[in-house]
């Protein structure tokens, strides 16, 4: 667990400072920060996105997460949890971007590779590298997706501590039936919903990214069946 905390403590550092920069930056530069959250989050869903080596399961995995996340009203459901943080935190705050922030910094620091094998590797090898790693791009990623989306993104920080946590605690259960191609298929269906926050960022469209996060357990479970169905 250790690790992990760090990576949460480097996320509200990152985001702190983040904070500091967008007060004293004109509205003008604030556009060209969001701008550039975008274009960075973009780069890195793509990047992620084309880890894919099964384009099938990554379709049908990516539209049947979105069926079940529109079915469940998830994103509105991690809104609502933005917005009583906001209440609870922030106090009166109007920061519109609040919820927003904390969907988005979450999606992007919870869904790639590095989260869940450093978090096996340091569950199971007492092995921090790959979570430190993690934590020091969070936390230049906080600095910007802060100054862009505000203090939402402070808060992402405990969606890191619980996942990764989670996954350092069970990663002796876990661990044996994660293969290299289901860590593929997830950073691919991950790097999709990070290409979202990105379009949404530049106002190119406004997709409901929580709503497919569903579709990393299709995923996994695709993954799983592999074996038996032999058109994936």
């Amino acid at each position: 667990m250790l690790a992990t905390i760090i990576n949460a403590i480097a996320i509200v550092i990152g985001s702190l400072a983040g904070l500091l920069i967008r007060k004293g930056i004109p509205e003008r530069f604030q556009k060209i920060i969001f701008q550039a959250a975008g274009i960075i989050s973009l780069v890195i869903g793509f990047q992620m996105a084309l880890r894919t080596t099964h384009i099938l399961a990554f379709a049908v995995a990516l539209i049947l997460g979105g069926l079940a996340g529109t079915l469940l009203d998830i994103e509105g459901g991690i809104l609502r949890l933005g917005e009583r943080i906001k209440h609870r935190f922030a106090g009166g705050s109007e920061d519109s971007t609040f919820a927003l922030g904390f969907l988005n910094a979450s999606v992007l620091y919870c869904t790639g590779a590095m989260a869940i094998v450093g978090s096996f590797k340091a569950g199971t090898e007492g092995d921090f590298s790959l979570i430190l790693t993690k934590s020091v791009l969070d936390s230049i990623m906080s600095v910007i997706f802060a100054g862009a989306l505000g203090p939402g993104v402070i808060f992402s920080a405990f969606s890191v501590l619980l996942y990764q946590g989670v996954l350092t605690i069970a990663s002796t259960w876990v661990k044996p039936f994660v293969s290299d191609i289901m860590l593929a298929e997830l950073t691919a269906v991950g790097g999709s919903l990070v290409v979202m926050v990105g379009l949404g960022l530049l106002d190119i469209k406004k997709m409901k990214t929580g709503d497919f996060l569903p579709a990393l357990i299709f995923s996994i479970l695709l993954v799983l069946v592999f074996p038996y169905v032999s058109f994936l």
